[in-house]
């Protein structure tokens, strides 16, 4: 287990403190940020109110008052990204919080758009098939990817963002010199999202455990 930063990280952490339903993919709508939301699909244990609609902050007031947390966690089809999903999942998300999952989609034309919202609803089925008593919802938007995950954030009040970090370089004479802009986007997220965020990387099977750095640590190890 983790120590000094690590209790730190997992103060604050504890600080942000049955049937399926689902939110049917609306068509492409503006979004904040000037971000496109090309669908959502939401499952949870009760059935839709009458007349309701996607929730945004009024939701997440009402999750507040209840004493639930939303944990947002940045999709994609990696398997880096998958493991953060579910650690997000197994270690930060409890009975009756609200797990959201991002997929940022960069422009129009990049290519295997029309795959995004299959990948966000199928990692979304899974989630709820481990622990159906979390509430769990997909979106899909189209935008920079930056803006779009610090706007949704915000617009969501979510208390934990979790993102995959990527293993370094074997090349750690250029590393030094060049960080991928996907390391760039996971320090970003780190400096300027409005909420605790965590950077997840699963060690190797030899090794067990997981990497977290936050912002007041880099790379801790969490034996978990």
């Amino acid at each position: 287990m983790a120590s000094g930063g690590g209790e730190h990280f997992l103060r604050q952490l504890s600080a942000s403190n049955n049937g399926a339903r689902y939110q049917v993919p609306r068509g492409e709508a503006e979004d904040d940020e000037g971000g496109r939301r090309r669908g959502s699909r939401r499952w949870s244990r009760k059935r839709a109110a009458r007349g309701g609609g996607y929730g945004g902050k009024r939701e997440a007031a009402a999750a507040a008052a209840a004493g639930r947390k939303r944990v947002m966690v940045v999709v994609d089809d990696s398997s880096g990204a998958k493991h953060a999903m579910m650690w997000a999942l197994t270690h930060v998300a409890n009975k009756g919080d609200f797990l959201t999952l991002l997929h940022v989609l960069p422009h129009a034309g990049a290519g295997r758009g029309e795959d995004a919202p299959s990948l966000a609803n199928s990692l979304g089925t899974l989630c709820k098939a481990c622990r159906p008593e979390v509430e769990i919802e997909a979106l899909v938007i189209q935008g920079p990817k930056l803006a779009t995950v610090l706007s949704q954030v915000k617009k969501l009040e979510a208390s934990v963002l979790v993102l995959s970090q990527c293993k370094p370089s074997q090349l750690c004479w250029l590393s030094c010199f060049l960080r991928s802009s996907s390391e760039e986007f996971v320090e970003q997220c780190i400096n300027q999202a409005e909420c605790l965020t965590l950077a997840v990387r699963k060690q190797s099977k030899g090794v067990g455990g997981y990497l977290i750095s936050t912002r007041w640590q880099k790379n801790f190890w969490l034996l978990a």
